[in-house]
């Protein structure tokens, strides 16, 4: 009887093994298969790119990349939706927003610009380069009313905002476009002159005073 337990055990973990080493083997010709599936697909692909004449860049992040023009009505729309909603709700675009500058004291300028060749070109963007659906326009009225001080209607600095200068220029400029054509109103200052220094009768009555 040992002697038959002990040849069933070494013919019963010879197959096991064999087993093991087929199903070993077939996974690694799959590999192969599929290597060789690979290779040709790339060879493929450098032969299609070949006859094309140049190898085509690699595609851009959507937050990296500033090549696509946003059309203005497209901007207006997203100021109102909930998408814009959700992200900033009824705060300025500019609130929550941090600088990131060396050493403990921000420099007395922001950067120059943050999108250079069409790429943004800093890992912190200012608050209009990293919303590529924010178009400062004289028309987009929502979004220069968050730039406007309540208190004196005058453009709030870039020290506060954060923009970089080259937006905090065209800010600017869509601000007193839009002041000229009249979609942003405003309240003139009251000056109070003393016309007695150009006119007499006005002198003579303030005497008479």
């Amino acid at each position: 009887m040992s002697f038959v337990r002990l040849f069933l055990n070494t013919f019963g973990n010879a197959s096991h093994s064999g087993v093991h080493r087929v199903i070993a083997a077939r996974r690694f010709s799959q590999s192969l298969a599929r290597c060789s599936e690979k290779t040709q697909e790339k060879e493929v692909e450098g032969e299609h790119q070949s006859e094309n004449g140049t190898e085509e860049q690699e595609k851009l992040h959507p937050m990296v990349d500033r090549t696509k023009v946003i059309p203005l009505e497209t901007s207006i729309k997203y100021l109102q939706s909930d998408a814009y909603k959700i992200t900033y709700g009824n705060d300025p675009v500019w609130k929550y927003y941090r600088r990131n500058h060396k050493g403990q004291f921000a420099p007395n300028k922001t950067r120059k610009t943050c999108i250079r060749s069409g790429v943004i070109s800093t890992s912190n963007p200012c608050p209009i380069c990293r919303d590529e659906y924010l178009v400062i326009d004289y028309r987009n009225v929502d979004l220069l009313k968050q730039f406007i001080s309540p208190y004196n209607g005058e453009t709030i600095s870039y020290e506060k905002t954060g923009l970089c200068q080259f937006q905090h220029k065209m800010l600017r400029v869509a601000i007193y476009k839009a002041k000229d054509y009249g979609t942003i109103s405003y309240d003139v200052p009251f000056r109070k002159y003393d016309y007695s220094e150009w006119y007499d009768q006005y002198s003579e009555a303030k005497n008479k005073e």
